[in-house]
């Protein structure tokens, strides 16, 4: 396949980046490591006119623990959350999650804000994130703004960016209370059918591809809270989504891969 005839720019700075987004609107796309959004032109699903190279801003790659959270630059690459030593000791969830993003080439090139902003409902990390209790920190021309990664997907691909914004950093709090990440799939280096994300001893339960967004397990939550077994609460994982139906699975599937994989992380994360 081969995507319709396109303009580059390599972005100088976010400043930079905002500005050549305001200037050009809806036909400017954001290219970061390129894994999703270069497939998506070659099948024209996308068809940007102009794209802004903002791959090279080294100063948005970085990973620091401050003030109980962990600061994570937007072009920081998969590769980097899973080797960090400070994710190691901080957030171990999110290197480990990392790791188990597609393949090397994949971790090599993808960064955190790319997959945030692309908002794959099928993705690894937004659902981590979600499940930690995320902040997405994005740069418009007013300056920057914080938005919860609860409010953050709003639809199939689809954010709470404005189209002038770009995202800058992600800040998660420090959290190494039980944790862990359950993910099925045919291949290693497939998409999750069904993933969970269980974070903070079950205070935060993520669902990966039960819906048109990442989600919140929120009455397993809730039940967890009130006293219930993980057993009991995990029999709510699937409440209030409605799991996508394709190839690879249908409903019935997915409802049943969420209770039993949110059982699992959450007896794992109980240790």
């Amino acid at each position: 396949m081969i995507p319709a005839a396109f303009d580059y720019t390599v972005a100088e700075s976010a400043e930079h980046a905002v500005q050549l987004l305001g200037e050009y609107g809806d036909e400017a796309k954001l290219l970061a490591g390129g894994h999703s959004l270069i497939p998506m032109m070659k099948y024209r699903l996308a068809t940007p006119t102009q794209l802004v190279d903002v791959g090279r801003l080294s100063d948005l790659s970085y990973i620091n623990q401050e003030n109980g959270h962990v600061a994570i630059g937007a072009m920081t690459r998969h590769r980097d959350l899973e080797t960090s030593a400070v994710l190691a000791e901080a957030c171990p969830m999110l290197a480990h999650v990392a790791s188990l993003v597609g393949g090397p080439a994949v971790r090599h090139r993808g960064t955190l804000g790319g997959t945030m902003a692309h908002a794959d409902s099928a993705s690894d990390l937004p659902a981590a994130v979600l499940a930690l209790g995320g902040t997405i920190v994005a740069q418009g021309p007013n300056g920057r703004r914080e938005i919860a990664a609860t409010d953050f997907f709003t639809s199939y691909f689809e954010s709470a960016l404005a189209a002038d914004e770009m995202i800058v950093e992600i800040k998660v709090p420090a959290n190494t209370g039980g944790w862990n990440y359950q993910k099925f799939n045919r291949r290693a280096q497939d998409w999750a059918i069904v993933g969970v994300a269980v974070a903070d001893g079950g205070n935060g339960v993520a669902l990966v591809n039960m819906g048109s967004t990442p989600l919140r397990a929120s009455e397993t939550e809730a039940a967890l809270a009130s006293g219930a077994s993980a057993a009991d609460a995990a029999a709510m994982a699937a409440n209030g989504t409605t799991p996508p139906e394709d190839l690879n699975a249908d409903g019935a599937y997915r409802t049943h891969l969420a209770q039993v994989l949110t059982r699992r992380a959450l007896e794992a994360a109980a240790g």
